[in-house]
């Protein structure tokens, strides 16, 4: 049948994918089933389901790919033991680590969907991140790049991609890694758990880069487009640093040493109020990582000669610093897929099997976000019903009063749109639940909270009454595609919400709730053809407003992004939306504050 199963397992963002004759046909991160943040351990739900989306069982596989592999860069992996000589624990942790990975055929039969007949194939973290970018991509040829943490002994990747293959070029390897930098700064700021790096970068844009002259002590780069971190601001090749992968939200403790506190100040208490200082550190941090980042693809563009790039790992989700590839490199064409960090190494491990193992052809490209689950009406109704017991078999598009909700139902898209499109005019908070879920971390149109970008009150509305987050924290916004020059200063599309543009500087008052401190924007550009009901959403949004951007956020509250009919209602109780429109369905509550 052609198909092949890709997971990430034991380590941070564990997910699932499944190709089906080299096209991606369901993809799912383990988080959004078990509701536990960047879940480390196996993704015994996520295989479940991409399965039963797909219709078939394990034994229909042909192939496991997973996006580690223990053997690989063993001899560095050596040499590096024999100089630093790390804990007996630290050894024993990754030995354990290891063994997991090595028993993957015995975890994946446990999910219960059937006997495994296929080959499991382990392919190396960096190569699944540079597959995932590359062969997702709609180029013929182009330069390709990660940037991340760890993963197999190594923090960076760099390759030529040409039709089905990639070529490496270089790599960086343990313990020198611009991912352990930033989280270690992200940690000196306050931030201490997994995947707080993102608030920094937001919180970067509130200060100025005075410390990065002394940053520039810590990050050293190369003439050979490579950089080098200095070992004496960190902990983690000289005293081991503590990681948990072994199932639950991952941990990682303190990555800097004292010396970094001595070149930047006082550590920052986790919850203490922010100053100047910390918005300067993180706003020095961000700098230092571009400068770093462009140097490396600058290089990579004059080791290449080729105009179009694609990016890949947890560094690549750095999205004001993927704003500035155009401006600051020769690169005229971006491809970053919307599950750019370790989750996407589940596709990519597939396929690196599919395409660089197996010679088969390419086929496929990611024009949208859409891999995840969806549910049936019926289920809906049962949600619905299970709140509103006398829910009526189909209120019709008037509704009908039930205690403090009114019901609708809209079987005109036409007209649910434009109710909708007039209650976001009106300053309502809309959760908007429509077809299969976002691949990724971010919310793109079908498991959003929509609101009125032309309101500046709704960024602080929003974090205080809904998402229950720092006040800095922005908010993006969602554009019709053929607006985007309108708008931004640059009109490339991106619709998986990755890259950060300046706002014309005429428009910023027009949309301030999502315009940063700094006059940017990071934003999704919504095409017609891939999202045909948020698309016309927004176009009604603007045959009310002249405005063709909606400010989207995630449809949660401090948890990740609900995933079925009844959490999405959950989180509409329990919070201070007014609407909530879930396909057809709109649960409104009137006269609400």
């Amino acid at each position: 049948m052609n198909l092949i199963l890709g997971i990430n397992a034991f380590h941070g963002d564990s997910a699932a994918a499944l190709l089906r004759g080299g096209h991606f046909s369901a993809g799912v991160e383990e988080e959004r089933l078990n509701r536990v943040k960047h879940w480390a351990g196996f993704p015994s739900a996520a295989v479940a389901e991409v399965l039963r989306s797909g219709g078939v069982s394990l034994g229909d596989v042909s192939a496991v790919a997973v996006s580690r592999d223990p053997s690989a860069h063993l001899m560095e992996k050596v040499l590096f033991a024999f100089r630093r000589r790390p804990s007996l624990e630290a050894i024993r942790s990754r030995l354990a680590n290891q063994l997991k990975v090595a028993s993957i055929e015995g975890q994946l039969e446990a999910v219960g969907a059937g006997r495994l007949k296929g080959q499991v194939y382990s392919v190396e973290h960096h190569l699944a991140h540079l597959a995932s970018a590359f062969f997702c991509s709609p180029f013929e040829e182009a330069a390709c790049l990660t940037i991340d943490g760890f993963g197999d002994f190594l923090s960076s990747m760099s390759a030529v991609g040409r039709g089905g293959k990639l070529d490496v070029l270089d790599t960086v390897a343990f313990p020198h890694s611009l991912g352990i930098f930033y989280t270690a700064v992200t940690q000196h700021l306050g931030f201490p758990k997994y995947g707080d790096e993102y608030k920094v970068m937001g919180l970067a844009s509130y200060g100025r880069p005075r410390y990065l002259a002394e940053l520039r002590n810590v990050v050293h780069l190369t003439e050979d487009g490579s950089f080098e971190t200095d070992m004496e601001y960190f902990l983690h090749a000289t005293e081991g640093v503590t990681m948990s992968w072994e199932g639950g939200e991952p941990f990682i403790g303190t990555l800097f040493s004292p010396k970094l506190v001595e070149l930047l100040g006082p550590a920052r208490e986790a919850g203490s109020e922010l100053n100047e200082r910390h918005h300067d550190i993180a706003s020095s941090l961000q700098a230092m990582y571009e400068e770093a980042f462009i140097h490396r693809l600058r290089w990579l563009h004059r080791r290449t000669g080729l105009k179009a790039l694609c990016l890949a790992g947890g560094c690549a989700m750095n999205s004001v610093a993927n704003g500035k590839v155009f401006r600051d490199t020769p690169f005229t064409d971006v491809f970053i897929q919307s599950a750019a960090g370790d989750a996407g190494t589940s596709l990519g491990a597939a396929q690196y099997v599919w395409h660089q193992l197996m010679g088969k052809p390419r086929e496929f490209v990611m024009r949208h976000s859409y891999w995840g689950p969806e549910f049936p009406e019926t289920r809906v109704v049962e949600a619905l019903r299970s709140a509103l017991p006398d829910l009526p078999v189909d209120p019709g598009p008037w509704g009908q009063r039930m205690g403090e909700f009114h019901v609708a139902r809209h079987v005109d898209e036409a007209s649910l749109c434009a109710e909708t499109a007039r209650a976001i005019s009106e300053g309502e908070i809309v959760g908007w639940y429509q077809g299969r879920s976002e691949w990724g971390p971010r919310a793109l149109g079908n498991r959003s909270i929509v609101v009125d970008p032309r309101r500046a009150e709704m960024k602080e509305v929003l974090n205080a009454r809904i998402k229950r987050r720092e006040p800095f924290r922005p908010f993006a916004p969602s554009i019709l595609e053929e607006a985007t020059g309108e708008y931004f200063e640059e009109s490339y599309p991106d619709p998986f919400m990755i890259k950060v543009y300046p706002i014309r500087p005429e428009k910023r008052s027009v949309i301030p709730a999502v315009t940063h401190v700094d006059g940017t924007g990071r934003l999704q550009t919504v095409s017609k053809a891939q999202n045909p009901r948020y698309w016309s959403l927004i176009k009604a949004f603007e045959g009310i407003t002249g405005v063709p951007v909606v400010l989207n956020t995630s449809f949660n509250e401090n948890e990740p992004i609900v995933n079925t009919p009844e959490e999405a209602l959950a989180c509409f109780l329990r919070t201070k939306m007014h609407r909530l429109v879930m396909g057809d369905w709109v649960v409104s509550r009137p006269g609400a504050a």
